[in-house]
């Protein structure tokens, strides 16, 4: 998973250290822990289910995604967090290792985000992280920038 993720953001024009590390980064704890920075700092890509088709929310780890705002950014009527099982057909990847990019999803990036020069990703397992200029990734990824925080 490792190499599809560094030859997506090349494709991107990213140019991101992806680092595997002997402890696991699944979480926006165990991520935080072991990069050294504040749960803030890592973002956190979810995948849910609006209006049955799979869209990536990629959220500050610092706060929950209020699931309402993200129906509303994308004028849906329904949605719900996908299944592992969901996830895995949607992006290529399992929960807790989701890139926030390599498929082809449309992408709602969490404003908090950008208060930071650089924030942590998930690079396509649950052990790799690389770090990346949240702004950049989303103009790479064409991602909506958006308040997603629940209050």
């Amino acid at each position: 998973m490792r190499e599809k993720v560094n030859a997506r953001a090349r494709e991107l024009g990213l140019d991101v250290d992806i680092t595997t590390l002997e402890r696991p980064t699944r979480t926006v704890q165990e991520a935080a822990t072991a990069v050294g920075c504040n749960a803030a700092a890592i973002e956190k890509s979810i995948v849910f289910i609006c209006d049955g088709d799979p869209v990536l929310v990629i959220a500050s780890g610092a706060h929950r995604v209020d699931m309402d705002k993200v129906a509303d950014i994308l004028d849906g009527a329904e949605i719900r967090q996908a299944t592992p099982d969901e996830v895995r057909v949607a992006t290529g990847f399992s929960v807790g290792g989701v890139a926030p990019f390599g498929h082809d999803l449309p992408v709602v990036l969490d404003e908090a985000l950008l208060e930071h020069d650089q924030v942590w990703a998930a690079g396509g397992d649950g052990n790799t992280l690389f770090s990346v200029a949240p702004r950049k990734l989303a103009d790479c990824i064409h991602a909506r920038v958006a308040d997603v925080a629940a209050a």
